[in-house]
């Protein structure tokens, strides 16, 4: 399978990485920025380019792992080309890369990407959906090379599923941030919350995250909230974030 990797970032990197490893041939990589486009093509054995009248049309596919704002711009120069031609994004209707290719879809990986760190894609889900059953038999064939996990996703679906993961991840990592940041203010190390963060994502694993919620808010305990409250004073922001969640507690729990 000979593909083209349209971006460098995280997700583009990981892919690009693990087809790599299971014997397809990385043809090119394009970015915008030349130097990640040859960092990831030096990776892979590719070629980077920066020009679309550069763009082999004769891949099998062509993997569009940009911004979400992007992709348009990414689907008119790829009109022509031979293969099937998806997208990566959680946010974005498979409707965008209409007329790309001679067949379209959505390969979405359900899973957050760092360069700096390996992620095992075999246990990743991947939501797939196309523009017809044979697009759609051929991107379920290659979302199978990389995961045991393959589930077939509409774009309505799959806009709900982006907005649920934004909270599960997204917010959750912002969170973490600052109870960092309150740690360092006083001279205490992240470290110490580690082993909570890790048994809180372990019990989740086995129940529902409303039968495992513990903390102030769920009892009610009105004089720690309070405390809480008057430790943020200096941080009005803190404070009304503190306040929003521990009335969505309250609210689901009281």
């Amino acid at each position: 399978m000979k593909i083209v990797c349209i971006g460098s970032g995280n997700v583009a990197t990981h892919l690009a990485i693990a087809f790599k490893a299971m014997g397809a041939g990385i043809l090119q990589v394009w970015s915008q920025d030349s130097r990640n486009a040859e960092i990831l093509a030096a990776l892979t054995k590719a070629k980077p380019i920066l020009n679309w009248n550069e763009l082999d049309l004769s891949a099998d596919l062509y993997i569009i792992a940009v911004k979400d704002d992007a992709i348009s711009a990414v689907v008119s120069h790829l009109k022509d080309v031979k293969g099937i031609v998806v997208h990566t994004s959680g946010a974005t209707p498979m409707a965008a890369l209409f007329g790309a290719g001679t067949g379209y879809g959505v390969l979405y990986p359900l899973q957050t990407f760092s360069k700096t760190k390996s992620v095992n894609l075999t246990n990743v889900p991947f939501c797939i959906e196309a523009d017809r059953p044979e697009t759609l038999e051929k991107i379920s064939a290659i979302a199978h090379l990389l995961s045991q996990q393959v589930a077939t996703v509409s774009t309505e679906q799959r806009k709900i599923l982006h907005l649920a993961a934004v909270f599960a991840c997204n917010f959750t990592n912002h969170l973490y941030h600052l109870s960092s940041q309150l740690m360092e203010q006083h001279q205490l190390s992240f470290d110490l919350l580690k082993p909570l963060i890790t048994e809180t994502a372990q019990k989740i694993q086995f129940a529902k995250p409303v039968d495992v919620q513990t903390g102030p808010a769920v009892r009610d305990d009105r004089e720690t909230m309070k405390r809480h409250l008057e430790l943020l004073n200096g941080s009005p922001e803190l404070q009304q974030l503190y306040e929003t969640l521990s009335d969505s507690i309250k609210k689901t729990h009281l």
